[in-house]
């Protein structure tokens, strides 16, 4: 786990499931009004901008280093958002999720030490087919013995 900064002072403290849903409305809301096609970094600026608009604070390409051998690499990997320190959301804009994506995010949730994560593809036609919920710690996952994280919601079909 790594140490985060805490919230700002006078932050309104959120649960994991109520940002989700803030996340998940205004990433909506972008691709109704911008459509599928622009690049991840687009989406992904655009969508820090409205979460912190709603008084979530958002962090863009945020570093998650990695522990090994008992060493702390900082090479590690880059979130695309963190939002409130406690959902970590990654952006995409491709023809379809590959099998790495959903895997990578859960990676992210394990090392950050979260328990939600998000997969949105701003390039699907319809964007609530374009959202995976990744959960951390989840029992019975189709996707690996160890992780136990993924597992898509009827949530996430039906914002």
């Amino acid at each position: 786990m790594i140490d985060l900064p805490r919230r700002r002072e006078g932050a309104e403290e959120w649960e994991e499931n109520a940002i989700a849903k803030v996340i998940v409305n205004e990433a909506l809301s972008l691709h109704k009004e911008l459509g599928p096609g622009l690049l991840e970094s687009v989406y992904e600026v655009l969508l820090a901008d409205s979460l912190t608009k709603h008084g979530l604070h958002a962090r863009r390409q945020v570093p998650v280093p990695i522990v090994f051998r008992g060493k702390t690499f900082t090479e590690g990997f880059r979130a695309d958002l963190i939002v409130n320190d406690k959902v970590c959301v990654e952006l995409k804009s491709v023809a379809q999720f590959s099998k790495v994506d959903p895997k990578q995010l859960r990676t992210y949730l394990r090392l950050l030490n979260f328990k939600l994560g998000l997969l949105i593809n701003f390039n699907s036609e319809l964007l609530k087919d374009g959202i995976i919920r990744v959960v951390n710690g989840l029992e019975n996952d189709p996707y690996s013995s160890n992780l136990r994280a993924f597992a898509p919601s009827r949530e996430a079909k039906n914002p």
